[in-house]
């Protein structure tokens, strides 16, 4: 397949910054350029690797008003012997059409989204840190640009990327609190899309959670309030007598993650048997009290893996001994080996720049 090139606006030499390895923040230090495209008269258009700056948006954009905006979270690495790679990002890109269909947006195509990125990156490549656990974190997204104010699926639309250099994320092991009372996702409902307002509606149990002392919530089922489902920002895996255990796709309640899906794969290989299925809180307690909860985990593209040494059901506390982990330290190595390039990438995982 041809590779598509975009046009690029290269900003003036005295102009560029340069990455400070001891001194950005995620999610907050970006990179000199993005990538821009908008969706006019049916088709991509107006392509663009430019200046990162701010967007003009006219006040009555759809995006403002009714939500239409979907987002990706992807890593770019440097290897062991200084190779750029991204990491399953065809992955991410068959789920940001999804996303784009059940919030009906238009399907970006992988020359703008695959190509795009990859020329991004390689323009962008000295601001990949080098340290351990450090990363370029890939932010594409698309927004609802059409100035009307009616609730419709919106004419035009702006897809982007931005990049921003991220350091070891969820370094301290997290305190989590079930939530049975507010809902994140419902059968039929849009869990499995990865779209602003399923985060936005997150916020508030969130922060109840963290006055009580805890770092995110484990949100449940909106039916019964019995099965968990996934934290704010991760899925999640236990290890119950020797087996792990993470929630079900099926209902289409929660999100599939790309690191869900390698764990899952790695894990397998590893000798571990992996269970997709419905887990209730009451089997969780009842391991717990039984001696047969041993780990508790979380797995996403920030994080890679978090360890999580507090789980709360109300006011039955579950503390974890993580000197006693196993599982989920074997994984975290194995995901970063394969990432840096210091253990094969057997699985094709690897997207060379």
């Amino acid at each position: 397949m041809s590779v598509h090139n975009i046009p690029f606006i290269e900003m003036p030499k005295e102009q560029l910054r340069q990455l400070d390895a001891k001194n950005f923040y995620f999610g907050k230090s970006f990179t000199n350029y993005m990538l821009e495209a908008d969706y006019i008269n049916g088709e991509w258009t107006n392509a663009v690797i430019k200046k990162f700056e701010p967007l003009q948006l006219d006040p009555s954009s759809a995006v403002l008003h009714y939500g239409q905006s979907i987002f990706e979270g992807i890593k770019a690495y440097k290897s062991a012997t200084d190779q750029v790679v991204i990491f399953r990002p065809q992955e991410n890109y068959k789920r940001f059409n999804i996303s784009a269909d059940r919030m009906q947006m238009p399907a970006v195509p992988e020359w703008l989204f695959m190509d795009g990125m990859k020329q991004l990156i390689k323009i962008e490549q000295d601001w990949i840190p080098k340290e351990a656990d450090h990363s370029l974190y890939i932010r594409p997204f698309m927004i609802a640009t059409d100035p009307f104010i009616g609730v419709r699926p919106s004419a035009l639309y702006k897809f982007m990327i931005i990049l921003g250099p991220a350091g070891p994320y969820n370094v301290e092991a997290m305190k989590i609190l079930i939530e049975k009372n507010y809902t994140r996702a419902t059968p039929g409902g849009v869990g499995f899309a990865k779209n602003g307002g399923n985060y936005g509606a997150s916020l508030y149990p969130v922060v109840l959670a963290q006055k009580k002392g805890y770092d995110q919530v484990l949100w449940t089922d909106a039916l019964e309030h019995k099965y968990v489902e996934e934290v704010g920002m991760m899925n999640v895996m236990f290890v119950i007598d020797g087996k792990v255990i993470t929630p079900s796709l099926e209902r289409g309640t929660v999100l599939k993650g790309v690191t869900r899906d390698s764990a899952i794969t790695l894990l397998r290989e590893m000798g571990y048997t992996v269970e997709e299925r419905n887990l209730s809180i009451d089997e969780i307690v009842a391991a717990h009290k039984s001696g047969k909860l041993e780990e508790v985990f979380g797995v996403g593209t920030a994080a890679v893996v978090s360890f999580i040494s507090t789980l709360a059901d109300g006011d039955y506390v579950m503390d974890f001994d993580l000197t006693k982990s196993e599982v989920a330290p074997k994984l975290k190595k194995k995901l970063n080996d394969i990432r840096t390039g210091v253990e094969v990438d057997d699985h094709g995982w690897l997207v060379k720049i």
